[in-house]
């Protein structure tokens, strides 16, 4: 876990985005629940003291308010031979897209995904959630695979666990999703179902 004064130092960061107007910050402030209608214009035009970018920073490390995640970093640290549990982790595939902008759009208008946040003016990274499952999307100037890789080797960019995966498959049947692979039950015991984004990135749905 980083230092105290780490987190202090991204709060004081977020604090000066806000005062140089910075729009990729107003997906962060929606994450506090009293500002998650508000556009990136409303955001910068807040009041955004010290205290609320500790908050946004202690949710962002996955502690519910500022003085608990003070205190975890402050907790005695354990004794030699005294068994250290892992922290949580998580994995958030990155995209590599022609229009970062367009493509979050993409994924927020058919895919069902919430923009978190877009960095840069114009966009050149940014960062899409639907029900825990985080995608990020990075511009490149040109493709990063040979043409025809993707589809000739099978590659799958991000593979995404879902409960419901065939209430899913219904879902994006409507929105004129590209459908590679239709729901399928495999050997292995899943089912799943694989589409295509328009630049050409391609992602599995299981359940």
């Amino acid at each position: 876990m980083p230092k105290l004064e780490t987190y202090k130092k991204q709060a004081k960061l977020l604090v000066r985005w806000h005062r140089d107007r910075n729009f990729s910050i107003g997906g962060r402030i929606r994450q506090l629940p009293r500002y998650q209608t508000l556009s990136d214009r409303e955001a910068l035009a807040l009041k955004f003291p010290l205290t609320e970018a500790q908050e946004i920073i202690a949710l962002e490390a996955g502690f519910p308010t500022w003085a608990a995640l003070k205190a975890s970093t402050e907790a005695t640290p354990p004794t030699p031979g005294q068994p250290v549990e892992p922290a949580p982790a998580t994995a958030k595939p990155v995209l590599y897209v022609a229009d970062v902008n367009a493509a979050a759009t993409f994924y927020q208008d058919q895919l069902g995904f919430h923009i978190d946040w877009l960095h840069g003016n114009p966009p050149f990274y940014g960062s899409v959630t639907r029900n825990g499952a985080t995608l990020h999307l990075k511009l490149v100037h040109e493709p990063i695979f040979a043409a025809g890789a993707l589809e000739q080797e099978g590659l799958i960019m991000a593979f995404i666990e879902t409960p419901n995966v065939r209430q899913l498959y219904a879902e994006y049947l409507t929105t004129n999703a590209e459908i590679v692979q239709k729901l399928t039950k495999q050997a292995w015991g899943g089912t799943d179902f694989i589409l295509r984004d328009p630049d050409g990135n391609t992602l599995a749905f299981a359940g």
